[in-house]
């Protein structure tokens, strides 16, 4: 079979290389980090069916994964909600999750090269799994650390407030994932996961400040990045992952579509490598099948964004909380 190069080694490049390397495809996988590391996301895993986790042949390294069941959301200090979940989301951190897969892809024969910056090709045989690149243009920034010792945290927890918003996962090991999509703001002092805290207080969210700085942080877990953008992204060739869509990360839907987009390809790099489809061919078919599977939830996702953002989107939200006709259920579908 012709060999498959995967440049970038996140959940969808790992997962991808491994559905690959089962069915007897040769990969060569390139990461510019190494393993085990501390990556920006949720750390919940939000949709993604078990029949999506079987075929790519990675369930079994979401053995362990916590269950949640439920969620609870915040406007500002205001309880909102609770809510069980349509699916139960499975919550592992990346330091972990990422180092499996990697193991796992060596395991089955891959050649995994860490440490190691390459750009796409664009060629026959290169997919981008990359993740998500800078622009410029974009005020929106994530930040990202852990915590031990946070009480009250039942359930997945998602904080609104002025400009942005934060999500809370229990993870292994007694420690509490803590992530955030903000709007740049000047002149915020503190440094490490202060930086985190002083944006969470400029949002409004004094509680859960309270919360936090009464927990331990692990200063070694801060991550950030800025100049995010939403939907579909720029770069061409043959991407899967963030490197192709990027949705709006209050729908925990993040980790969900990096699988998805791996099965998405999964078939017609497969039908290539082995000689029944040309290049061209399979790329199209993978961009149509993402499009199938994503456009839908993306459409949604970004309109509930841009309404969570406003003011009056908020004080919708109250009006709507104060009843209970929030349609949690039915958007959750729409999300997932």
């Amino acid at each position: 079979m012709k060999p498959i190069e995967i440049i970038g080694g996140g959940v969808a490049g790992l997962s991808l290389g491994i559905a690959l390397r089962t069915r007897g495809v040769p990969v060569t996988l390139r990461e510019a980090a190494t393993y085990p590391r501390h990556r920006l996301c949720g750390e919940f895993i939000n949709g993604v069916s078990q029949a999506t986790l079987d075929k790519l042949g990675v369930a079994p390294f979401l053995h362990d994964a916590g269950q949640e069941q439920r969620t609870r959301w915040w406007r500002e200090d205001r309880l909102l909600l609770e809510r069980h979940l349509v699916r139960p989301a499975r919550t592992l951190s990346r330091w972990r999750m990422d180092a499996r897969l990697a193991d796992g892809f060596k395991q089955l024969g891959g050649d995994l090269r860490v440490a190691e910056r390459a750009e796409p090709s664009g060629g026959e045989g290169c997919v981008r799994a990359t993740g998500r690149r800078h622009h410029r243009g974009s005020d929106w920034m994530g930040l990202k650390a852990h915590f031990t010792g946070v009480g009250g945290v039942d359930g997945l927890e998602m904080h609104l407030g002025e400009g942005g918003y934060v999500g809370l996962a229990a993870v292994e090991d007694g420690r509490v994932n803590v992530c955030g999509l903000f709007h740049r703001r000047q002149g915020l002092a503190g440094k490490g996961a202060g930086k985190l805290l002083a944006y969470l207080e400029a949002c409004g969210l004094t509680n859960l400040v309270n919360r936090l700085q009464a927990a331990d942080a692990d200063e070694r877990s801060l991550t950030g990045v800025s100049g995010v953008v939403f939907g579909k992204q720029t770069g061409g060739g043959f991407s899967i992952g963030d490197a192709e869509r990027i949705i709006p990360p209050f729908t925990g839907n993040g980790m969900s579509m990096a699988f998805e987009a791996a099965e998405c390809a999964l078939d017609p790099l497969v039908a290539w490598a082995g000689g029944d489809l040309a290049w061209p061919e399979a790329e199209a078919l993978a961009s149509r099948a993402m499009e199938k599977r994503f456009s839908a939830r993306m459409h949604w996702a970004r309109a509930l964004q841009g309404l969570l953002m406003k003011k009056a989107g908020r004080q919708l939200l109250d009006g709507l909380a104060a009843p209970g006709l929030i349609p949690f259920a039915y958007l959750n579908r729409r999300l997932t």
